[in-house]
């Protein structure tokens, strides 16, 4: 194919897919920011703080309803039920964990016995976010962090607040209550919204209509029935990340259009807030900065409840969040940390391969890196060293190919995590992918991660 067909072809994929899926997501979207922006305004000018309160639980009750119709009262069910426990446990001091079991008790019940698998995959990012939310509250009600229970209208307000009702992220408890006293509005909060949408549409653009045909237009090489397998990989891999990256991005946008997303310098307000970063995903270091990069608040969040326990006998759940897991061994708290992520996303079998998977990878890269770090030592850890670190080797040729050689290993270790979601199989987007279906698709890679997790456990025993 010569140069000016190649370019035909761009062309037309351009104005047949890429202005199409924008006008699309720009359709479903646009009232959601218009709701974060009338929150916004009630947030700076409001008066009374229940007036606040009440509208943003209202813009994101009505934002919940225009996504997902009467399934959304799956959500304020949630919601009300999340109160009612936090009212009669206010005298205990486990609030963390109780709410924590009951509420994924109540998640686990309705995805099993009341709401169709392709229902719940729609409302799930919605339930998670929420749980979450209650979650970090209890936590902090816990330890003192929040000196009272919220009342009801800052309750209802924190949890279906309209910027994060839809798509997440995860805010806490007192980063909601400072939006909700209004910052002045500015240019540069503006146009931090603004980026932030910019980049959410570029990225779908890429998941939907670049992706999918990534090695036949635009890099056109081929191999073996092997190397042609890798690379199909490879393109479901990228559109899945890229179809993250639009919803992390779209949040960053509704969030800070609906007035988080900030920080206070003295007299200054600094607008930016970061969900995601493709960069350090698509170009990683190591699988360690892969994880903390593909959804910061929900690393953020992991990290902030220190006591998150679940009964694994009674209801299936094991829950250890990283700080408190520590005290059992590295191993033990990675594992628990990526179980908690697993159960949260819901029972399915690929995520909670997947994630399960990424624990045992990130686990053996991080010690064996350590250990090379020790014995050479050399910035070779999982994550850049300080400037003031004490290796002797820093910037070394051989250091740097140590490094080159584990980031090429993490992008080939998530094209066969992610090589799955196959874009082309909508029943899979909707209800989960099949557990057949995951273990043909990493057959058919010849189980190569999953071979290289005993091989770098058994170079990390060895030296």
């Amino acid at each position: 194919m010569d140069v000016w067909s190649r370019l035909e072809l761009w062309r037309e994929l351009a104005l047949s897919c890429g202005l199409g899926t924008v006008q699309q997501a720009w359709e479903q979207s646009w009232r959601l920011l218009l709701l974060c922006g009338l929150c916004r305004l009630c947030f700076r000018y409001g008066r009374w703080s229940c007036l606040k309160h009440g509208v943003s639980a209202g813009a994101g009750v009505f934002a919940l309803f225009l996504f997902f119709q009467l399934h959304a009262l799956w959500v304020l069910l949630l919601c009300a039920l999340s109160y009612l426990l936090l009212l009669l446990n206010q005298r205990s001091s486990s609030k963390g964990v109780i709410l924590s079991l009951l509420l994924l008790l109540f998640l686990l019940t309705g995805e099993l016995h009341f709401v169709e698998p392709a229902t719940w995959s729609k409302i799930r990012g919605s339930q998670m976010v929420v749980a979450m939310k209650v979650i970090s509250l209890a936590f902090d009600l816990d330890r003192g962090a929040v000196s009272s229970l919220p009342s009801p209208p800052q309750f209802l307000g924190y949890t279906l607040f309209v910027g994060s009702a839809v798509f997440g992220p995860w805010t806490s408890f007192s980063h909601y209550m400072s939006a909700a006293e209004g910052r002045p509005l500015s240019l540069g909060w503006f146009l931090a919204c603004v980026w932030s949408l910019l980049k959410s549409l570029l990225c779908l653009v890429v998941s939907g209509c670049v992706a999918p045909y990534l090695f036949p237009l635009f890099v056109p090489i081929s191999g073996g029935p092997l190397a042609d397998r890798w690379l199909r990989a490879y393109e479901n891999a990228v559109s899945f990340h890229f179809s993250n990256y639009f919803v992390g991005h779209l949040s960053e946008s509704s969030s800070m259009l609906a007035g988080t997303g900030f920080t206070q310098d003295k007299e200054h307000t600094h607008w930016s807030m970061s969900v995601v970063k493709p960069l350090h995903v698509e170009l990683p270091r190591s699988l360690v900065m892969v994880v903390t990069s593909w959804n910061i608040p929900m690393s953020q969040w992991l990290k902030t409840c220190e006591r998150l326990q679940l009964s694994l006998c009674t209801c299936l759940f094991i829950c250890l969040c990283f700080k408190s897991a520590t005290t059992l061994g590295p191993f033990p708290a990675i594992l628990v940390t990526y179980t908690a992520s697993a159960l949260l996303h819901g029972l399915s079998f690929h995520l909670g391969a997947v994630l399960l998977s990424l624990g045992f990878l990130t686990y053996t890269e991080h010690v064996l890196r350590k250990k090379l770090a020790s014995i050479f030592s050399a910035c070779v850890l999982s994550r850049p060293c300080a400037s003031v670190c004490t290796h002797q080797h820093k910037k070394d040729v051989w250091v740097l190919a140590i490094n080159l050689a584990f980031s090429f290993l993490a992008v080939l270790h998530l094209t066969y995590l992610g090589s799955m979601f196959d874009p082309g199989l909508s029943e899979g987007e909707e209800e989960g992918y099949a557990a057949a279906h995951t273990l043909q698709r990493w057959s058919e890679l010849h189980w190569t991660s999953h071979w290289i997790i005993l091989l770098n456990w058994a170079v990390s025993r060895l030296v």
